[in-house]
């Protein structure tokens, strides 16, 4: 059965020059990059990092910041010029071996989730940044990292206890973000 690109956008919290992705990590990792504004070590530069624009589906990932090694929360501000320069570096993981293999930059699409967990008719971009191109996000293209876990946990006690009306009030704002319609076609998925 075909699939709609409908089905595949970017929706995440922007604004003319920057966006937000998401990361779950260990208190280690978390402090450094908060006490630094960007991410040193312990924070490995040696293996692909992703980073996603969606904070349901980021908190769903990490079991609301309560997985081992994901028990922080961090919202990482990009340039929208590093954003899209890591995107047009991109292939899909859905491309051939060969391609993904050599690839600086993967793109993937899992399914969006509601604020319960529950898998949404659309599809939430994740992208893995390689080696040689993590140093470049840390250093150049990160504006600023904060810690979102307080607001999770509160988040996650809301839903727990039947106020997910409460706790929606809490989440980022995310929307569509406008993509040149060269990426657009690069990371979208083509029909079946």
């Amino acid at each position: 059965m075909a699939q709609s690109s409908r089905m595949y956008g970017i929706r995440a919290d922007h604004d003319t020059d920057s966006i937000v992705m998401y990361q779950a990590y260990s208190d280690a990792i978390a402090d450094a990059a908060l006490a630094n504004g960007r991410f040193v070590t312990p924070f490995s530069f040696t293996r692909m990092t992703w980073i996603k624009p969606s904070f349901l589906w980021l908190v769903h990932r990490s079991n609301w910041a309560r997985k081992p090694g994901q028990q922080r929360i961090l919202a990482v501000r990009l340039s929208r010029e590093g954003w899209e320069t890591a995107l047009s570096r991109s292939v899909l993981t859905t491309s051939h071996p060969d391609a993904v293999a050599d690839a600086a930059v993967h793109v993937q699409w899992d399914p969006e989730r509601s604020i319960r967990g529950a898998a949404l008719d659309h599809y939430s971009i994740q992208v893995g940044v390689g080696r040689g191109v993590i140093r470049t996000l840390a250093d150049e293209w990160t504006l600023g990292i904060d810690d979102l876990t307080p607001t999770v946990r509160k988040i996650a006690t809301l839903v727990q206890s039947g106020q997910a009306d409460r706790a929606r009030r809490l989440l980022p704002a995310e929307r569509a973000y406008p993509l040149p319609p060269a990426l657009t076609r690069r990371i979208t998925p083509s029909d079946r």
